[in-house]
């Protein structure tokens, strides 16, 4: 599965450094000097090339990035809109209990402990208060209901099983009374 790691978003100076909006969440290591990074194409070519990383600095809340071959502005304005990626495969595993990479739990199914079917982990947000699941909400029918936030914390969710794969795998929450009635439309008047 392949991870964006980064996004071009211009080209900066003349010597072919480029500023890359960071969308990892260890950039010191997705973007150290000699690492190998693919680049989409921001248009549907489906062209992906692959560059080695120069140098890479702060700058602000992104980098100021440099890769081998790309040598001056041009080169680096021509790479404008691509995203970096990795493949999932190349992280390293996690040692520590209860942490999970985003697209682990991207996609599983979100019951509660009463076993009722919540929906299925869109996204997960990072915040300055923690991560929170966006979780999709669909109608027994199937019609699209919204979504509801999840804070990741574990007195709400319980359990987190991957070991049965995607299709089956699932996130358990107890859920604070009326926490699954926000963002569902059926908020009532006092």
């Amino acid at each position: 599965m392949e991870l964006t790691v980064g996004r071009v978003v211009k080209a900066h100076g003349i010597s072919g450094e480029m500023v890359v909006e960071i969308r990892t969440d260890d950039p010191a290591a997705r973007f150290a000097p000699g690492s190998t990074l693919r680049a989409k194409g921001s248009r549907d070519d489906g062209l992906v090339r692959t560059f080695v990383v120069a140098h890479a600095r702060e700058h602000g809340e992104r980098l100021l990035v440099r890769l081998d071959g790309v040598a001056d502005r041009d080169a680096a304005d021509a790479l404008r809109g691509s995203l970096f990626v990795i493949d999932s495969e190349d992280l390293p595993p996690i040692d520590e209990p209860d942490t999970y990479y985003d697209h682990q739990l991207e996609g599983l199914r979100v019951r509660t402990t009463a076993g009722q079917d919540v929906g299925v982990v869109a996204e997960v947000l990072h915040t300055a208060a923690g991560e929170l699941l966006a979780v999709r909400r669909r109608a027994e029918d199937g019609t699209e209901m919204g979504q509801v936030l999840v804070p990741f914390v574990s007195a709400i969710v319980t359990s987190v099983s991957l070991d049965e794969g995607l299709d089956n795998g699932f996130v358990e929450i107890d859920p604070p009374e009326g926490l699954l009635d926000l963002g569902s439309g059926s908020h009532s008047e006092n």
